[in-house]
């Protein structure tokens, strides 16, 4: 479940802001023979968009149980990072790091590229590969 907290965090990182705002699942307009929806599942995100690097975004949706979700944190998927620079690569991770588990520090690796990966505070994985020497 995107998190506000997770993703105003990842806005201050990236330096960017949320692209068509927030919108949650009070502004999707009711449907003739569709069930009332419950107050706390209108408050929850249906979508919210981040540019990141490169033209490429983080995008979110809550995922309600009352809606037949359920949410599974698993240690299956790394979003990549690739910066251009070192700088911007050590900026970034430095960024991730606060309150994270390092699990590979930055480091110059025997492939050759500047290397490192870490859990975010929100159990989120991150990978930084910088080709730049």
């Amino acid at each position: 479940m995107p998190n506000r907290e997770a993703f105003n965090f990842y806005k201050s990182v990236f330096g960017t802001d949320f692209e068509h705002g927030v919108m949650r699942f009070g502004d999707v307009p009711a449907s003739p023979g569709m069930p009332p929806m419950p107050k706390e599942v209108k408050k929850l995100i249906i979508h919210i968009e981040l540019p990141i690097l490169g033209g490429y975004y983080l995008m979110g949706s809550d995922a309600p149980e009352s809606m037949g979700h359920k949410l599974n944190k698993g240690n299956n998927t790394y979003i990549m990072l690739q910066p251009d620079t070192r700088e911007e690569t050590k900026q970034l991770f430095d960024a991730l790091s606060v309150g994270a588990e390092i699990e590979q520090p930055l480091q110059d690796m025997f492939w050759g590229d500047y290397y490192g990966s870490l859990k975010d505070k929100f159990g989120v994985q991150w990978m930084f590969n910088c080709s730049a020497k």
